[in-house]
This record gives C-alpha cells, structure tokens and sequence, in this order.
C-alpha cells in the first residue's frame, strides 16, 4: 500500500512525518484482522511564514490470516497392540501456527506400506483430547474436532481405533491423523485467498502449511502426521515340575545320604511355572488350573496320620518368581483348592520374567 502527497510551493523548507498505529504482536507474527493504519503529517513555510498544512494523509488496511496448522506424532516409540485388542490409542501432538485461533477439523488415513488396517470405532468416539497428562485414559474427552485452538498453542489428541485378529508379532498399522484447519466461528474450512487480488478491507487467508506424511501436501490448509501400532504378543511357556518332600518311612531324609521317595502316603510339591519370553508382550491375567481328581494324588491339606515327626506342614497354594517360594508375585489372586483342582491367578507375566504356582499333594 502506498499513499502520495503532492505539495506545490514556489519557496521555503518542508519536514514530513509518518506515524502509524501499533499493531499486536504474537510468536507467530501480528494478529488477523489488525488495522494498521499509517498518516503522514506536513509542516512547511514559504518565504519564511509558516503555512497552514493540508489534511493529513492516511492508508490502512488489515493483516491477513497466515493459516499454518502443525501435526506430530507424540513420541517415537510405536504402539504396542496384541490380536484383537480394542481402545487402543495413539497419539498426536496439534500445533496452530497461524495468526489467529482456528479449528481443526480431524480425519484419519490407513496407507499402504503395512501388515494391516485398523477397525476406527464410530465417528463420535474416535478422538480424544487429552486431559493434560499425554496418556490415553479416562479423564479424556471425546470430539469430533478441535474447537478455538489459540494461535502458537496446541493440544494432544488421542486417535483410538480396534485391533483385528489374525495379526502377529511385529506387524505393523500406519495411522495417520489428517488436521485441516477451519475458522473459529462458523467451523467451516479455510479457503486459500491466495489467487484473489488484495483487499484491504477484508482478513484474507493464506495458506503457509507444510507437507506432512499424509496424501495432502504443502500449503493447502491440511497437516497430517503418522503413527504406528505395532503387534507385540506374549511367548508363553509353561512347566510343571515336582519333588518328593517327605515318606512314612523315611520322613524328609538327610539330603546326603538317605532320600524319600515316591510311595504311597508320600508328600509330592508341585510346581507349575510360567515364562514369558524376554521382549515379549505383558501377558495379563494369567490363569492355572491343575485337575488332581483323576489322579492317583490328593491335595494336601492336612497332615497324614502317621509318620516321622519331620513330616512338612500342610501347605497352602502359593506363588513365588522360583519354584522354592522365593520371590514376591504381589497381583495373584485367587489361590486355591475346590474338588481336587488347584487354581490361581498369576496376574501380570511381564516379558523376560517368570511366576509360579506351588502347592503340595499325597501320594494315594
């Protein structure tokens, strides 16, 4: 914008000044819709008389809107699914860039490149914001987009989509969130202005966004960026061993020279242990159960009736990280015995580790 002033005078000196209204400054430049107004103000004398100057000059017009609007994952890590898992989420960070607050209308894109697509859960329930605390859980609100996301501010939404079966390990679901930015007010997308011609009068819309991993690309009011579920299950193993703790005859033996054996009314423990391989998935809830009915064993509840004094004390179900009862497994639950099957609840296997469940029985 530019503004003349054409000043005839046959004699004298002449001093022009320019003073401009102060516009409001943010981190991401001045705000829309600003007027900046700019007068241009005269003094001059001729053959020494100071003269009477004209009305001063004035231009204005408003700053247009620079709509750049920034997607990125949350982390690097990629998020750890099993087969048929469902409510998982991954995570984003929405960034405004623009010169004014915005709304971000959401969408999502599976691409190629990967093992397998996701199952969204409907429209109404597939985004989240986050609470503030950047993990996917209750306190988080479900949207169907981003409303009046101030200029240089951003949130973190949650994207949370169901597993299918039939996946394995280390296959992977490239999700990506699509962000396109829409005015504050009325909710609508921006329209790119860029091929109109000025107007002051009237905040115009620019378009400055980069080119994310999505099909949209630069400077086309979209932003886009990936994240990966990526299939981790659990390696379970399992082992039952057992070892002779007591007989009638020679009760627990020595440990050198004398042993008890496996004879009837002999003291049998069992040990049932499971490993979960290291780098493999948590395996939660992890349940055991050992039928004794039609085995030639009852569980040990109670002393025998007869032997040497050095006869064990009746066990209960219990747990442990070894098969000697070391170690603390604090999340079993519900161990014990009902018609001659032991049962109990490991709780959490985490990979690398192992868990145990123990109990006695006699030999019939």
């Amino acid at each position: 914008m530019t503004s003349k002033l054409k000043l005839l005078a046959t004699a004298g000196s002449v001093s022009v000044f320019m003073l401009g209204a102060s516009p409001a400054f943010a981190d991401v430049g001045t705000n829309a819709g600003v007027s900046i107004t700019n007068e241009a103000s005269i003094t001059y004398s001729v053959g020494g008389a100071v003269q009477t100057p004209p009305p001063v000059a004035s231009d204005t017009f408003v700053v247009d809107r620079k709509v750049n609007l920034i997607i990125t994952r949350s982390d690097t890590a990629n998020t750890t699914v099993a087969p048929g898992e469902q409510n998982a989420a991954v995570t984003y960070n929405v960034s405004n860039q623009t010169n004014d607050t915005i709304d971000v209308l959401l969408s999502v894109e599976q691409l190629g490149g990967d093992q397998f697509d996701v199952t969204l859960n409907p429209l109404a329930t597939r985004y989240y914001l986050d609470d503030g605390n950047g993990i996917f859980d209750a306190g988080d609100s479900v949207i169907t987009s981003i409303n009046d996301l101030a200029e240089d501010d951003s949130v973190v939404i949650h994207v949370v989509a169901d597993m299918p079966g039939g996946i394995v390990e280390d296959d992977e679901a490239f999700v990506v969130l699509v962000g396109q930015a829409a005015d504050s007010t009325t909710g609508i997308a921006f329209v790119n202005d860029i091929g109109d011609a000025d107007d002051p009068t009237l905040v115009q819309n620019v378009f400055a966004d980069g080119d994310g991993s999505g099909t949209e690309g630069a400077n086309d009011g979209y932003h886009s960026a990936t994240d990966i579920f990526e299939v981790a299950t659990a390696d379970i193993s399992v082992a039952k061993t057992s070892a002779i703790l007591w007989d009638p005859i020679v009760g627990s033996g020595n440990g050198t020279t004398i042993f008890p054996k496996s004879i009837p009314g002999a003291i049998v423990e069992y040990c049932i242990a499971v490993t979960n391989a290291t780098g493999a998935a948590t395996a939660t809830s992890v349940g055991l159960s050992d039928n004794l009915s039609a085995l030639a064993v009852t569980y040990y509840a109670t002393a025998p009736a007869s032997g040497p004094a050095t006869i064990p004390t009746a066990g209960v179900v219990a747990t442990g990280t070894a098969c000697d009862g070391t170690g603390t497994n604090a999340d079993a639950t519900g161990l014990g015995e009902s018609g001659g099957t032991v049962s109990g609840n490991l709780g959490n296997v985490t990979g690398g580790s192992t868990e145990v469940l123990i109990f006695r029985a006699t030999i019939d």
